[in-house]
């Protein structure tokens, strides 16, 4: 049994502090030396052991913790880490439950020792019938999260702005003070014919402690699963948006098929592109609506989302990429109508840093019928064959922000519609597919009077009986619309790409499309 007082006056010489000062703090353990070498080589060695699951603390009692219960089991503020300083940021922490049952284990770091946070039932808001309350002593946490003034002194209490919680999933707020989508430490196997998708989890967590006022935070944590190990180390800034730099040693125990780095998860059920007759009454319902991409070579790309009849893979392959992000574009309320703020959702770039080399941005999309599900998966994926016994360094930004920090000068992709091919008023052809892709920036607002942008179109199979421009008629200065139609006959999936030019100047991004007739 730990002794809480022990703890507390053991800390407090450490801290050099009296124990008055710490008569609220967080119990901890013995302290420990520490730091990122020493965590990377603790990774490296955890690699060449045979996996160990972390130990459930009891399976029943977990298990009777259901979404209601653990919906009662809330922090209370005043344990939480740095309540008092000295970071601007303090810490709180989910319970264990039903749907988090694997225990992480937090620390505190401070002059190169680390010291365990204690779980203590009396830090949670716990009814007295709560299953919770037959947990063993020192079960550990599910996750954590940082909590932030945007008003009074003790604003904070209310408002957090980053949160890791189940496997190595963790996501921020951006500029518009709304979470959204999600990123993830590593993905393993993700939609692999021959084998399920594994779930690695951050088991061991390490909070830096940091200057007072800092608007930055360092979060160190171990990652373990059956197929890899890693050591992270994520320095997360607070400012106008979020902003994480983030830094990876990965070593692999067994061979991976789809070897995902910097995988970023999302939803996407349906917009203006497609939607089921009265699915539902909102026009649109989404976290994120596209897949943008800034190449090596410095292309940029638009790939708008879709809910496929079935899981659909997509890999752009590239070379020593600079970036790609999934994007919530659509910020006007009226095409969401609901109160859970879609038009407010982040957007997330991935900033690689270094020299990625070759692989491929793949998109992963997944069907569904609700907005629970996170159906939409983008990653990036090396070339080279994740082999058992390799090492893999990772070096990246997160940008957890509005729109894209690093816009090009191009007019964007804004909106995709489809419909039956064919003009209205007549006969539709079958096996034509109508798009109508809508474009906004300054080089199409620049366009001399009756001067149309032509419309560069490809297509992997089929013909385009029509292909056009027009002015969007809404009198927004730049705003154009390209119009074509796919005949095509057969059930595969159609790769379509599409931007504006003028003579030899490149107007647009490339809009770039699956289209799969059968749907």
């Amino acid at each position: 049994m730990i002794d809480r007082r022990t703890l507390l006056a053991g800390a407090a010489l450490l801290l050099g502090t009296g124990p008055e000062v710490l008569a609220a703090a967080l119990p901890l353990g013995r302290p420990e030396a520490f730091g990122f070498d020493a965590l990377k080589a603790r990774a490296r060695d955890l690699a060449g052991r045979p996996y160990a699951a972390p130990a459930i603390p009891d399976r029943d009692v977990l298990q009777a913790i259901d979404y209601d219960a653990h919906g009662k089991l809330k922090y209370k503020p005043d344990h939480a880490l740095w309540a008092d300083g000295p970071s601007a940021f303090p810490v709180t922490f989910f319970h264990l439950g039903r749907y988090f049952q694997k225990p992480v284990r937090m620390h505190v770091v401070e002059g190169g020792q680390a010291r365990e946070i204690i779980y203590d039932p009396a830090a949670f808001e716990m009814p007295a019938d709560s299953p919770a309350r037959r947990l063993p002593p020192n079960p550990g946490f599910a996750g954590f999260r940082f909590q932030e003034r945007r008003g009074g002194p003790l604003d904070w209490r209310r408002n957090d702005w980053v949160a890791f919680l189940g496997a190595s999933y963790f996501r921020a707020i951006g500029e518009l003070y709304q979470y959204g989508l999600s990123a993830r430490g590593l993905a393993l196997d993700t939609v692999m014919p021959d084998r399920p998708e594994e779930f690695p989890d951050f088991t061991h967590v390490w909070f830096e402690t940091p200057a007072a006022e800092s608007d930055t935070v360092t979060v160190l944590a171990l990652l373990d699963g059956p197929s890899a190990a890693g050591a992270y180390r994520f320095k997360m800034r607070r400012t106008k948006s979020v902003v994480m730099e983030i830094e990876a040693s990965l070593h692999l125990r067994k061979d991976v098929g789809r070897f995902g780095l910097s995988p970023l998860t999302s939803m996407y059920w349906f917009s203006e592109t497609a939607k089921p007759t009265a699915v539902d009454w909102r026009p649109e319902v989404h976290d994120s609506d596209g897949l943008a991409l800034w190449t090596g070579t410095g292309e940029r790309l638009w790939r708008p989302l879709r809910n496929p009849p079935r899981t659909m893979v997509s890999a752009f392959s590239d070379e020593r990429p600079r970036g790609f992000g999934l994007m919530q574009r659509d910020r006007l309320f009226d095409h969401y109508q609901d109160g859970v703020y879609y038009d407010r959702r982040p957007s997330l770039w991935v900033e690689p840093l270094g020299d990625w080399g070759k692989g491929s941005v793949q998109l992963v999309e997944n069907p569904t019928d609700d907005e629970i599900h996170d159906n939409v998966v983008a990653m990036w994926v090396p070339a080279e064959p994740a082999r058992a016994g390799t090492s893999h360094d990772l070096a990246y930004r997160l940008h957890w922000v509005a729109d894209e920090p690093y816009p090009s000068n191009l007019a964007r992709v804004v909106a995709t519609r489809e419909g039956n091919g064919g003009q209205a008023g007549t006969d539709r052809p079958k096996g034509v597919r109508k798009f109508v892709v809508e474009f906004l920036g300054e080089p199409l607002g620049r366009l001399p009077a009756g001067v149309k942008p032509e419309p560069v179109l490809t297509t992997s199979r089929g013909t385009f009986p029509l292909a056009r421009t027009e002015a969007v008629p809404d009198d927004v200065p730049g705003h154009w619309r390209a119009e074509f139609d796919l005949a095509v006959t057969g059930a595969e999936p159609v790769e379509l790409r599409l931007f504006l030019r003028r003579g030899d100047e490149i107007l647009s991004e490339t809009w770039t499309y699956q289209y799969i007739p059968a749907a």
